[in-house]
């Protein structure tokens, strides 16, 4: 916490005339008013999504490969010996 800058805070509004406290009261009013204004961060979908919206997304991600001349990977590429080799 900023204990010296809150400190030197109060100083200074204690020296302020009537007319400033006023002033000051106003400007923090108006930022009070501006923080409603802004609206909250918006969350990822993957934080708020339910499972029937992950699906609906994945199949729309799958579909949308859908087409595509992607070359087609055997089983045997894939499989854990040629992944892995002699470590496997």
């Amino acid at each position: 916490m900023r204990t010296k800058v809150i400190e030197s805070i109060v100083n200074l509004i204690e020296i302020l005339t009537e007319e400033e406290k006023a002033l000051l009261h106003q400007k923090l009013a108006e930022n009070e008013g501006m923080k409603s204004e802004v609206k909250p961060k918006e969350r990822h979908f993957q934080e708020i999504a339910t499972p029937e919206e992950w699906i609906k997304a994945f199949r729309e991600w799958t579909e949308s490969h859908r087409g595509r001349n992607y070359p087609h990977i055997s089983d045997e590429d894939i499989s854990r010996e040629s992944i892995y080799g002699e470590r496997g």
